[in-house]
């Protein structure tokens, strides 16, 4: 089975990783996937081939007028990039703009079509226009692959029948992806943190909509001995910087990790997760539980059901840096809590997330519908 895979407009984030993660294990499984993208790092070392497509930027209250504008030249440019990887079996779309503009192909081009849906749809889309142009490009896909029962339910509370959403949650080598002292060790060597620090870390995409800067505000309540990492790009990135300042050499930037984020996972103490409006299953939590490291969250989009008492904690009130400040100085004072939690979130994760089953079961629907 040859799987064409759309994802423009991408960005070295948690739902660009997943997806690179699925579709490599169903190369793994004998089938051949291509990913048609603007990123090249896509497809990292999944054995994901990667072909460029530039289709402008994602879908948004700020792009669509010139998306708009664009949109018979993108379509005509879509054409041909697909008419180049002809034949195949299915078309994965992930992102509005690529399952708008695949909805107006001919039908031979959209193939067995799937939407692969990385969290809730965006306010445009759940009402209005959007909800209607959505729903009626939904009309020409067979299946949509969601990443949580919170996104399904949003979903069907759009229009979505229920019956054509599967909950397919992150794939990952959960095998390969656990604590190493040595890497954490390496890692706290390198940025200059000492052995015994409390360090607080935060792989994110640096956007104004993510609510990093409720983090660095908490740390900032915190006292000396803790110590922030945090780790990603985006437009935010100066803004966030300029708000660190006053933690001076305790708050450490460091770019989107790739091949070292597990050693760069086991250097924290604790794993802080900071939500926009609209999260699905974030990959930054689950890459923490492998590690062994306890779940933190400054709200609970996209963690309810995945961070509870067991793994971790959310911050009550939501995105309030006092609140966070003090379950941080908890987490500090109880290295028993964190090993404890630590070791439950590596067990639940191993078990929920491994990237063979989930495989299997994307396998199954996408055989199942051809």
């Amino acid at each position: 089975m040859k799987i064409v895979s759309v994802m423009t407009g991408a960005a070295p984030g948690g739902a660009e990783f997943a997806a690179g993660e699925l579709l490599g294990a169903l190369v793994d499984r004998g089938h051949e996937a291509v990913v048609l993208s603007d990123w090249a790092g896509i497809g990292r070392d999944t054995g994901v081939r990667v072909r460029p497509l530039e289709l402008g930027p994602k879908l948004s209250a700020k792009t669509w007028p010139g998306l708009l504008a664009r949109w018979p030249m993108l379509r005509g440019r879509l054409r041909e990039a697909l008419a180049a990887e002809a034949p195949y079996d299915v078309l994965m779309l992930h992102y509005k703009k690529d399952q708008l503009l695949a909805a107006e192909l001919p039908a031979e081009m959209r193939a067995q079509t799937i939407w692969a849906e990385w969290g809730p749809l965006p306010r445009q889309m759940r009402g209005g226009p959007g909800r209607r142009a959505y729903l009626r490009a939904a009309r020409r896909v067979a299946h949509v692959l969601a990443i949580s029962a919170g996104t399904r339910d949003a979903l069907v509370a759009a229009g979505l029948p229920a019956d054509m959403i599967s909950i397919v949650p992150n794939a990952l080598r959960t095998d390969r992806i656990r604590f190493t002292a040595a890497g954490r060790a390496a890692t706290r060597e390198r940025l200059g943190i000492g052995a015994d620090a409390f360090v607080v870390g935060c792989t994110s995409r640096f956007h104004p909509r993510k609510r990093n800067d409720v983090l660095v505000d908490a740390v900032a309540r915190c006292g000396p001995g803790v110590e922030l990492i945090m780790a990603g790009t985006g437009p935010a990135e100066a803004d966030l910087r300029e708000r660190a300042a006053p933690l001076g050499a305790r708050a450490h930037f460091l770019p989107t990790p790739g091949d070292d984020r597990e050693a760069l996972f086991s250097a924290f103490d604790v794993n802080v997760f900071c939500p926009s409006p609209a999260e699905g299953s974030p990959t930054s939590v689950i890459l923490g539980m492998l590690t062994g490291r306890p779940s933190l969250a400054t709200a609970p989009e996209g963690v309810d059901g995945l961070i509870d008492a067991d793994t971790g904690a959310i911050a009550a009130p939501e995105n309030d840096p006092a609140a966070v400040a003090a379950l941080l100085e908890k987490y500090a004072l109880d290295p028993e809590l964190r090993r404890r939690q630590g070791d439950a979130g590596r067990e639940r994760a191993a078990a929920t997330f491994d990237r063979e089953q989930v495989a299997a079961r994307v396998e199954a629907i996408l055989l199942a519908g051809a």
